[in-house]
């Protein structure tokens, strides 16, 4: 899919022929639109389609005609059921003309742009552009962490009950999210300082090493989050694991105190089942006798269940 933008009078508005200063998003563009925006453009389809690949690290690509950036954006998927996140390659192509960003799926990252939330963005301002994707890449990053934090308090609040391995397994996906954020964190930190640098091949307006200055902080900050979370995460799975051990075991406890409980009345009425002639057991053969001994069963059961209370076994 190719989607292209101009800004006009400070509106974003949508076009269908190319024009100097637009911008073209590209979501998991076929081989043949690739072709033929490489061949326009004069950029090597290889670079174009590599952000295609999942695999494909972060990096900087500076070429006579453009300048490469490809950076980790995170994203959601689907496990087990659940939405857990995860990160994709963003391929930046800046030409002399054009600004273009392909990826595999569409972004959240681009709402605030498309929606004009986004204060000083236009289209021709190339740099500025780029600079605003990485602050905005930045946050997106930091949103997520925070989700993270909050699905881990979540399952928290349910641990206390906890008795099989579902949280166990939840503790685990977030705790693979999180490597994988705090992995791409780390590179987009690189790229961000590469371009900080004053062998950057992008020109900057005036305004840029500012933005440049607030994306690596945010970087840094989501890097240092994503560290004391994963740190957070590994004691929670270790501590639910035992919960969950202990609620086992007090299961097993209470079904076992409630068996002792019932043997009584099970010896008592076994022993009354024994068909023996002549036999001498006590109340035989007088009038309610069934009764009678049902009753003491249930007390002598009672007594046990309140002993076992008492010296807290319950």
């Amino acid at each position: 899919m190719k989607q292209m933008f101009l800004s006009v009078n400070n509106q974003l508005n949508e076009i269908e022929t190319f024009e100097p200063g637009a911008w073209i998003n590209l979501v998991n563009p076929s081989q043949e639109e690739s072709v033929r925006l490489a061949e326009k453009f004069k950029i090597d389809i290889t670079d174009l389609r590599a952000p295609l690949d999942a695999e494909e690290s972060s990096r900087i690509s500076v070429e006579d005609n453009y300048t490469l950036i490809i950076v980790d954006v995170p994203t959601q998927e689907d496990r087990n059921g659940k939405s857990y996140y995860v990160t994709i390659p963003l391929g930046i192509v800046v030409t002399e003309d054009v600004v273009i960003t392909t990826c595999l799926e569409p972004l959240d990252l681009f709402d605030k742009f498309l929606n004009h939330r986004i204060r000083g963005f236009y289209t021709f301002m190339k740099t500025r552009f780029v600079f605003q994707l990485l602050y905005r890449n930045a946050e997106l990053f930091l949103t997520a962490l925070r989700s993270i934090d909050r699905q881990s308090d979540r399952i928290e609040a349910q641990l206390e009950d906890a008795t099989r391995n579902e949280q166990l397994i939840d503790m685990m996906e977030l705790e693979k999210s999180i490597i994988y954020l705090k992995a791409s964190l780390k590179i987009n930190e690189r790229i961000v300082k590469k371009l900080s640098g004053h062998t950057s091949s992008l020109k900057k307006y005036v305004d840029d090493e500012d933005l440049l200055e607030d994306s690596l902080i945010e970087t840094q900050q989501a890097i240092e989050m994503a560290s004391i979370y994963e740190n957070v995460l590994n004691i929670m799975t270790e501590t639910s694991a035992s919960i969950i051990s202990n609620n086992q075991n007090s299961i097993m406890k209470t079904l076992a105190l409630m068996t002792m409980a019932l043997d009584i009345p099970t010896v008592i009425f076994s022993a009354y089942g024994m068909n023996f002639k002549n036999n001498w057991l006590p109340l035989n053969g007088l009038p309610h006798a069934f009764w009678v001994i049902a009753a003491i069963s249930t007390a002598l059961s009672a007594t046990a269940v309140i002993f076992f209370i008492r010296k807290r076994w319950f």
